[in-house]
């Protein structure tokens, strides 16, 4: 069975320092992804925005800035508040995100309460696969024979 940890929250695109709207999200995290975080931004079109990046990249980028290419994350202070920026980058354009650091942690806390950091390979049971496929079957028997005998074997042996 696979949980889902999920948190609505109203972030911040920055259009300038002066200047932001709001953006009400969905932060989601599912076990049978263990790795990612997955975030739904309703900006008042039919289809929300979704973005997906590593759950590793948001947990540090809570403490200190991280990341590079499409995300990038970090903490900082705006206006004597804790909050967490996301410079999120793709071909469509650039977005700025603010997010309240208490919130995002609180929810992060949900996640690795959920799956412990590093336990995340046993949530997709990788190596029970790879067990099962690499188990030795009856007929693997037949491939390790040598089909032909050497010539120093005597009488077929």
């Amino acid at each position: 069975m696979h949980t889902v940890v999920e948190r609505e929250l109203e972030l911040k695109l920055v259009l300038s320092p002066e200047r932001s709207i709001p953006v009400p999200a969905r932060l989601s995290y599912r076990t049978d992804d263990p790795y990612a975080v997955h975030i739904a931004f309703h900006i008042g079109s039919d289809h929300p925005v979704n973005w997906t990046f590593a759950r590793e990249l948001l947990v540090e980028g809570v403490f200190r800035p991280c990341g590079h290419g499409d995300v990038r994350v970090w903490p900082t202070k705006v206006a004597g508040r804790s909050v967490v920026l996301m410079a999120l980058n793709s071909p469509d354009g650039d977005a700025l995100l603010e997010a309240p650091a208490a919130q995002v942690s609180a929810w992060l806390e949900r996640t690795l309460r959920a799956v412990p950091p590093g336990s995340e390979a046993e949530q997709l049971g990788i190596d029970a696969g790879l067990a099962e496929l690499l188990a030795p079957t009856p007929a693997d028997d037949l491939w390790l024979r040598d089909p032909w005998p050497s010539d120093e074997s005597k009488d077929g042996e």
